[in-house]
């Protein structure tokens, strides 16, 4: 389960992101809950925060893959660590001196995705980088696994610390937090790494790569799927504030621990993804089904601890959904594609955001909380449904169909004849 750990570079890795994914998460729920304040509890503000978040991957996010093709990884991930760290900074200056207003966060929230922008497909690519392809699966399962941790730790501590001493503290330790991963990417052993060929600098990059992926019936799918997933199903953190706040009526502190237990569930289908050694489309789609299941009767909850319980295996079915799509993109891919490819993927993961967020958040906010948890649930399951039956082969659909047929009219010769 855990033997990518083996690998020095990738320890070095993993535990800058243990530290820097816990500031994150606790900034996350942070960073909501001072726009709940500042706007008295308004879901299209909330939206719009995640919205434009996520929106420079929707303008640009394609071209940090062309980037990731380009130069060294490392490099990449040095600069955009410490761009994090800097507008974490600024926002916690900002609220701890009590001047922060909602644009302010806006702005920054829109920095913050510009950042990502170039960080994501550096990071995703990187990975294999360090420990090849042969564990690359379990990799990309740790990740999950101790982004998922950290969400357990973080949005929890950061619910004490916001009741205790407010948003501003939250956003400084963030801040702090991005250090840990600029030390241990200085004290990597470059010599260790695995690089790919770095793609000279041309015209037509960007289009070559999504020809490459557009040729791929195998990849269009996945994108398709976790696109839908992710851009409906996925704004748990619009839902989860709005539900808790105004359904159950509890406080920050509750907002946190709903984000726990969403977060136990996600890092027990990462671990059990570290398990397994290969990506299996079977798995994904089955994954895909459980979890818009699992999502519309989460928010159909009656009592704020059967919407707890139900976050677990939420957060299980979500989690197995995105390793394994994840894990199927990177290793079916060429390796001087694969920081486009993956640039795509995140673009289509997290870019796309921007669309469902503040759609979700208007449906939230004018029709019920709930109705934003319910619907996310439905796109994904019913994405789930069109990419199953396009994923089985053409020939060998109109043969189970046609065998179907004949085992019935054979079932129904039988009893008239009987």
């Amino acid at each position: 389960m855990f033997r990518s750990l083996r690998v020095r570079n990738y320890r070095l890795f993993a535990s800058g992101q243990v530290v820097s994914n816990t500031g994150t998460w606790m900034q996350r729920v942070a960073q909501d809950w001072l726009v709940l304040e500042l706007t008295h509890g308004s879901g299209t503000a909330l939206g719009i925060t995640t919205g434009l978040q996520f929106l420079p991957l929707l303008l640009f996010g394609l071209w940090g893959g062309v980037l990731a093709d380009r130069y060294p990884k490392r490099r990449i991930l040095l600069a955009t660590q410490a761009a994090m760290g800097l507008l974490a900074l600024v926002l916690g200056v900002l609220a701890l001196t009590g001047t922060a207003q909602v644009w302010h966060v806006y702005a920054l929230a829109f920095g913050l995705g510009m950042a990502t922008v170039i960080d994501n497909p550096a990071r995703q690519s990187f990975v294999i980088e360090m420990v090849g392809r042969r564990d690359l699966p379990n990799a990309i399962a740790l990740n999950s696994a101790t982004f998922n941790g950290a969400r357990v730790v973080g949005p929890a501590a950061a619910g004490v610390l916001i009741a205790w001493i407010g948003t501003g503290p939250v956003f400084l330790l963030n801040a702090l937090s991005f250090g840990a991963v600029i030390f241990g990417l200085l004290a990597m052993r470059t010599a260790e790494l695995h690089p790919a060929e770095q793609v000279p600098r041309a015209k037509g990059q960007l289009r070559e790569g999504l020809r490459y992926v557009r040729g791929r019936r195998d990849l269009l799918l996945v994108l398709v799927l976790i696109g839908f997933v992710a851009t409906f199903g996925m704004n748990f953190q619009v839902t989860m504030a709005l539900v808790t706040r105004e359904v159950f009526g509890v406080g920050a502190s509750s907002f946190g621990l709903a984000s726990t237990m969403l977060a136990v569930g996600s890092v027990t289908g990462a671990l059990l993804a570290a398990r397994r050694t290969r990506p299996r489309m079977r798995l994904l789609l089955s994954a895909a089904l459980l979890f818009g299941l699992l999502e519309i009767a989460t928010g159909l909850m009656p009592t704020y601890w059967s919407f707890l319980i139900l976050l677990v295996p939420t957060g299980l079915a979500l989690m197995t959904v995105t390793t394994t799509a994840n894990a199927t993109m990177q290793l079916n891919v060429a390796p001087e594609m694969r920081g486009r490819v993956m640039g795509l993927y995140m673009f289509v993961f997290l870019g796309t955001n921007p669309l469902g967020a503040p759609l979700i958040g208007w449906l939230a906010e004018h029709f019920g909380p709930r109705m934003g948890i319910v619907a996310g649930g439905v796109v994904a399951l019913l994405a789930a449904l069109a990419v199953t039956v396009l994923a089985v082969p053409r020939g060998r659909l109109r043969d189970e169909v046609k065998a179907g047929l004949e085992r019935s009219l054979w079932r129904n010769l039988r009893r008239s004849t009987a």
